[in-house]
């Protein structure tokens, strides 16, 4: 996965870029290739510490922010909660009705 770290008003030290690729690791547990990119943006405005991510999955963009007064904080809500989303996103794209064979194997079902 690529993750592309991007900073307003804040320095991005080391010790974040690792914490942020370290929690995003986490998110590929629920696809193996299909994560592709993400853009993470981190941003102080006062006390308030924002993160904000997009992740590019195959055929979706999901979108996540989380604010806290502090970064470590905000960083892990703002995994899950793009967690959730993925798991979702992941169960739609899995859930088509295969339970039961589709429309076209099911029995004929003749009024008379």
């Amino acid at each position: 996965m690529n993750i592309d770290i991007t900073g307003h008003h804040i320095e991005i030290t080391d010790s974040m870029r690792n914490y942020v690729s370290t929690k995003f690791d986490r998110l590929k547990r629920h696809f193996d290739n299909v994560v592709t990119d993400s853009h993470v943006i981190l941003t102080v405005e006062k006390q308030r510490q924002k993160a904000e991510a997009t992740v590019h999955i195959k055929g979706h963009n999901v979108f996540a922010d989380a604010v806290n007064e502090d970064m470590y904080t905000a960083i892990d809500s703002l995994t899950d909660k793009l967690d959730r989303q993925i798991k979702k996103h992941k169960e739609k794209d899995s859930n088509h009705h295969r339970a039961t064979g589709g429309l076209k194997n099911q029995p004929l079902q003749v009024e008379e």
